[in-house]
C-alpha cells in the first residue's frame, strides 16, 4: 500500500492514546492534521469568502461530485481549468463521490452493479452515476483528493444488507482505481460495514490491500446512536494502517475531519 501521492508523515503521537499530529502534501499545499474541512457542497462555502476561509486557517474545502455533476457540470470546470480557478481558492479541495446523496434519494434512484440511476433535480434528465462517471467528473473538477463511489445504507441495517453494500462498495472501489489511471489526484477508499465490527474488519482488510492514498470511515451518522458512532469510528480507525492518512470521517455534524 503506497501513499506516495500525499507523502504522509506522522510528526507526533500522544502518550496514552492514538491521537497524533501529522502532515501530508496535496497538489496545492501542505496540510497539517488533525483538521476540519468547511463544507462547500456546490463549490462555495455559504456566507464565507475565500479570504475569510484562509484567515480562519482552512486548509481543505469539501465539495460534492453529485451536485457539481448536475450544475455547473464537468465541461464548465474544464473550461476554468478546475475548481480552484472556478471558486478562487488556492488551497486543497476534496470531492465526495456522491454516495451519500444516493442514500438520501432512496425513492428517486435505482442501484445495481453498474451504479446509481437517478433523475436530475435540475432538468429531470436520467443520469447513471457509475464509479467511472464519478471519477471522470472528479478529475474534471480537479480536486486534490477524490473519493470512490460507495453505497451508503442506514447504519442500523440488517447484516445481510450491510454485507451486500460492503461488497458492491469494494467492487466499485476497484473500478474507481482503474478509472483514476495515472492521474496525480489522490484517491481515498471508504470503509463500510454498518454497525458490525466483523464487516468493518472485512472491509478494511480488503481495501488496505489496494493502492489507495488514504481511507474514509463511511456509513455513519445515518441512523445510529452517538455512542454507536463513536464505537464504530474507534473500531474502524484501529483497523486502518497508521502510516497513511486515516481516518477521514464523513457526515459528522456537517463538517469533515481528517485525523
Amino acid at each position: 500500500m503506497s501513499s506516495s501521492r500525499l507523502s504522509f508523515q506522522c510528526q507526533a503521537v500522544a502518550s496514552g492514546s492514538r491521537a497524533r499530529a501529522a502532515t501530508f502534501r496535496t497538489l496545492h499545499n501542505e496540510v497539517k492534521t488533525p483538521l476540519f474541512m468547511p463544507v462547500g457542497t456546490q463549490a462555495t462555502v455559504k456566507a464565507q469568502t475565500p479570504e475569510t476561509l484562509l484567515d480562519s486557517g482552512s486548509q481543505i474545502l469539501l465539495a460534492n461530485t453529485y451536485h457539481l455533476l448536475l450544475r455547473p457540470g464537468p465541461e464548465v470546470f474544464k473550461q476554468f481549468g478546475g475548481i480552484h480557478s472556478f471558486m478562487g481558492w488556492e488551497k486543497s479541495v476534496l470531492t465526495d463521490s456522491g454516495g451519500f446523496q444516493i442514500f438520501s434519494l432512496p425513492h428517486s434512484c435505482a442501484i445495481d452493479e453498474g451504479g446509481a440511476e437517478f433523475r436530475s433535480y435540475v432538468d429531470g434528465k436520467k443520469i447513471l452515476l457509475s464509479p467511472e462517471v464519478s471519477i471522470e467528473t472528479q478529475m474534471a473538477i480537479g480536486s486534490d483528493i477524490m473519493m470512490v463511489l460507495d453505497q451508503c445504507i442506514p447504519s442500523t441495517a440488517d447484516e445481510a444488507s450491510a454485507r451486500r453494500a460492503l461488497e458492491i462498495t469494494h467492487r466499485w472501489a476497484l473500478r474507481s482505481l482503474q478509472a483514476r489511471g495515472d492521474s496525480p489526484q489522490s484517491l481515498f477508499a471508504i470503509v463500510q460495514g454498518a454497525l458490525y465490527p466483523h464487516l468493518r474488519k472485512q472491509s478494511a482488510e480488503g481495501l488496505t490491500a489496494l493502492p489507495f492514498d488514504g481511507f474514509a470511515i463511511g456509513g455513519l451518522a445515518v441512523g445510529e446512536e452517538k455512542h454507536q458512532r463513536e464505537d464504530m469510528c474507534e473500531i474502524s480507525a484501529e483497523l486502518l494502517p497508521p502510516a497513511v492518512v486515516v481516518p477521514f470521517v464523513r457526515n459528522i455534524l456537517g463538517v469533515i475531519c481528517i485525523t
